[in-house]
């Protein structure tokens, strides 16, 4: 796979500083059933990176003493991960509202039965992936029969009250097929409502349009058709300076399966590690770890940032959030 780092380390991209932090984006490991060509995190059933025990408790430790709201867990399948249910419950238990990054598929895996019930028990926000409500476009992303079985997933979901009850939001993520920004989001989920409510009786949340990142499997695939510059072209002409005042690494602190910190998770697969800055906004060399962090007042910490970042305020925006704009 082509590295994509050194064409992306020279930038011009704008200086940032965090705000408080109020959201904790844990990735649990690389372990996915599903290998997906626009996957920043080059995830697939052949990764076997997974959090232990003694870094999920550092999780909920952090969770505690910093008083974040929001663990936004993701992964790979991050219900792969043998702790996942643990970390679920006593993060609830502490009152902290948590997003499951689900790609539905994991719904029929063998060990995860009755996952769709323990989520809605413990009233955890879904975040499926569901890159468009065509079955051709799918599956040609995802993988043969991907899009039946999310179908599926969405209906015992919805079936739940996932979608239905406010207390269960069900939101869906939009991926680009390929090299273009993702069209306006109030539109094209006004195109989802309709598509999935017509042709099979799903309803859902709202939906998060996001762009695919020039890194990882995604990078190293428009490295190979030669279409890197030409995309990183097109990212940096659609460029946004109001964006810049949303993007998610001012308030959301990322983690990898072995608890470090990044400032947002695209940093994280390019090996860009959070450092403690000086008044001067000088970074550090070292890396950070949830342990340090208890220590530490991030507040007004400068962000490490390089061109991939531009992914992030061209047109509409993008975040794990959906659109900023």
């Amino acid at each position: 796979m082509h590295a994509t780092l050194p064409l992306l380390k020279a930038t011009d991209f704008p200086p940032l500083r965090r705000r408080a932090v109020d959201t904790l984006q844990v990735n649990l490991g690389y372990t996915c059933n599903q290998s997906c060509l626009h996957c920043h995190v080059n995830a697939g059933p052949n990764r076997t990176e997974q959090m232990d025990r003694e870094t999920i408790d550092r999780v909920l430790d952090v969770l505690a003493a910093k008083k974040i709201r929001m663990l936004d867990i993701t992964g790979g399948a991050p219900e792969l991960n043998a702790y996942f249910r643990d970390l679920v419950r006593e993060a609830r238990a502490l009152g902290v509202h948590v997003i499951d990054r689900c790609n539905l598929t994991i719904l029929f895996e063998p060990g995860q039965e009755g996952l769709a019930e323990f989520l809605a028990r413990h009233e955890v926000e879904v975040v499926a992936s569901l890159p468009c409500y065509s079955q051709d476009n799918v599956d040609r992303q995802r993988g043969s029969g991907v899009f039946d079985k999310s179908v599926q997933a969405l209906l015992a979901l919805n079936a739940l009250g996932y979608g239905v009850d406010e207390r269960l939001p069900l939101s869906l993520v939009y991926n680009p097929q390929g090299p273009s920004l993702p069209p306006p989001q109030a539109a094209l989920e006004a195109d989802y409502r309709r598509e999935l409510q017509l042709h099979y009786g799903i309803v859902f949340t709202r939906l998060l349009a996001l762009a695919n990142m020039p890194i990882a499997r995604f990078g190293s695939t428009l490295i190979s058709k030669g279409q890197f510059r030409d995309y990183m072209a097109k990212l940096r002409g659609a460029h946004m300076h109001a964006n810049l005042e949303h993007v998610m690494c001012r308030s959301l602190v990322s983690v990898d399966w072995q608890g470090f910190l990044y400032d947002c998770d695209f940093n994280q697969m390019l090996g860009m590690p959070l450092r403690e800055g000086d008044a001067q906004g000088r970074l550090t060399h070292g890396r950070l770890h949830l342990a340090d962090w208890l220590a530490l007042d991030l507040e007004g910490n400068p962000i490490v940032v390089a061109d991939h970042c531009y992914g992030c305020t061209a047109g509409q925006g993008s975040s794990c959030g959906g659109a900023l704009g």
